[in-house]
C-alpha cells in the first residue's frame, strides 16, 4: 500500500487564465481539489515540491493529504497538464477522498522472473498487452503495483488477470473475461513442436540457429 504524502497548498481567490499566470511567476502551480459531495477548493502548490512528486513515479496511483490553511484534505491525483514546449507541470485536478471510499484507479504491472521463463530462455519475446491494469480499489489501499509471474511459461503461453494476486478489496473493472496481461511470443521463424519434451525443443532450435549461420 502506497504511503500518503503531505503537500502546503494555499487557496486561490479567484479562477482564470490571469490568475493562473500569475501564480506560475510565484513558482506555484494552480490546481482545485473536488469530489466527495463537497465544493470544489482552489489552491495553488509549490512547484519544486509537485514536480518532484511526478517525476518519482506513481503520481496518479498516490494518496497525498493537502495542507490547506490548516485543514488537512486527502486526495489522489486525477489529472496533470504539463506546458506543451517546456514540459513543466501547470496544473493539477485532485479528487478528494471520503471514509471508506471506493476509486478507480490505473496500476502498474511488474513482470518478475524473465530468467526462470523457458520461453524467454528460447528466444521468445515477452508481449505486454496491458502495461496498466484498471482497479476498483479501497482508496486506503491502493497497491503500487501488481506482480506479474513468468516463471516456467514457455512459448505461446500468457498471463492472464486470474493469474494475478490481487490486495484485499481489489477488484478489475473488467469483469466479463479473464483478459490478457502478456504473453510469451514466438521468435521470428519459429516452427517446433509444442508437444514434445522441452530438452528436444531446446535442441531444435540450436539446430535451427547452426542452420541460418
Amino acid at each position: 500500500m502506497n504511503e500518503t504524502q503531505e503537500l502546503v497548498a494555499e487557496v486561490r481567490e479567484r479562477s482564470g487564465k490571469g490568475t493562473a499566470r500569475a501564480a506560475r511567476r510565484q513558482s506555484r502551480i494552480p490546481a482545485v481539489i473536488y469530489g466527495d459531495k463537497k465544493p470544489p477548493v482552489m489552491i495553488t502548490l509549490p512547484v519544486k515540491d509537485t514536480s518532484m512528486r511526478l517525476h518519482t513515479g506513481g503520481f496518479l496511483t498516490h494518496v497525498v493529504t493537502i495542507d490547506v490553511g490548516g485543514e488537512k484534505i486527502r486526495a489522489i491525483p486525477k489529472d496533470y497538464q504539463l506546458d506543451p514546449v517546456r514540459d513543466t507541470l501547470i496544473h493539477v485536478d485532485f479528487l478528494r477522498i471520503g471514509e471508506g471510499s471506493r476509486l478507480t484507479v490505473d496500476i502498474p504491472v511488474h513482470f518478475l522472473n524473465e530468467e526462470q521463463s523457458p520461453g524467454l530462455r528460447r528466444g521468445g519475446a515477452l508481449n505486454i498487452v496491458r502495461h496498466t491494469v484498471e482497479l476498483d480499489v479501497p482508496a486506503a489501499s491502493i497497491p503500487e503495483y501488481l506482480e506479474a509471474n513468468l516463471s516456467g511459461l514457455d512459448i505461446g503461453d500468457s498471463v492472464r488477470i486470474s493469474n494475478i494476486v490481487l490486495s484485499e478489496g481489489a477488484r478489475p473493472t473488467i469483469t466479463d473475461r479473464d483478459f490478457t496481461i502478456a504473453t510469451i511470443a514466438a521468435p521470428a521463424g519459429f516452427t517446433e513442436d509444442l508437444n514434445a519434451p522441452i530438452e528436444e525443443r531446446e535442441t531444435e532450435v540450436i539446430h535451427e540457429a547452426d542452420r541460418e549461420e
